[in-house]
């Protein structure tokens, strides 16, 4: 497959791609489902794009120790669940809401732990001091667009979850890390978003 796409990609065409896919979004939220949201942070590096990731400490509650975007549960003071993935980067890992320019949002996903995610893609400066948060994130790193697009870097594996055997993807490792679940369905989404929009030139 070709990844003559990613070199023609900016930011006005990520949000034109994100604009032109639609949302699909749940119209009330299910019963004992709390509503979430993540930050996609994207910036680029060595002339190309990244997506930054972190790993989970193992001390939290939920998805301990498991990559995941900066993100979390939406609270009584968040005005809308964009403030909520803004709010949960900053506490995260430091990255000021200022200094993020927001493109669009995706789809909700609906996680078996019960939480309804709205994921908003946005642009980071590159280098940036993160400030990461020791109590909620182990590590921060950042994967190649290029090399998340790879058809041979991930796979669909049958994987017992909670009692139920499910259709998961999952990521090869990269640099140690391993990518899978609500994370890497929601990377290989957003990849599947901006390929297929072909108004980048």
């Amino acid at each position: 497959m070709s990844d003559l796409w990613l070199g023609a990609l900016t930011e006005e065409c990520i949000r034109r791609a994100l604009m032109q896919a639609g949302k699909r979004s749940y119209e009330e939220t299910p019963n004992g489902v709390r509503r979430a949201a993540v930050l996609l942070p994207m910036f680029r590096a060595n002339e190309e794009w990244h997506l930054l990731y972190i790993r989970r400490s193992e001390h939290l509650q939920d998805h301990r120790g498991q990559v995941a975007f900066p993100g979390g549960g939406q609270e009584a003071r968040d005005q809308s669940l964009q403030e909520t993935a803004l709010r949960e980067a900053e506490e995260e890992i430091g990255v000021h809401p200022a200094d993020v320019r927001l493109l669009g949002s995706m789809d909700e996903f609906l996680t078996i732990s019960n939480f309804l995610v709205t994921p908003f893609v946005g642009v980071i400066p590159w280098p940036y001091g993160l400030r990461i948060s020791q109590d909620e994130v182990a590590q921060v790193f950042h994967v190649p667009l290029r090399w998340l697009d790879a058809p041979g870097n991930f796979s669909i594996r049958p994987t017992e979850l909670r009692g139920q055997t499910m259709d998961v993807i999952y990521y090869e490792p990269y640099e140690g890390q391993i990518l899978w679940g609500i994370t890497a369905l929601i990377t290989v989404r957003l990849l599947k978003i901006l390929r297929d929009f072909n108004h980048c030139d």
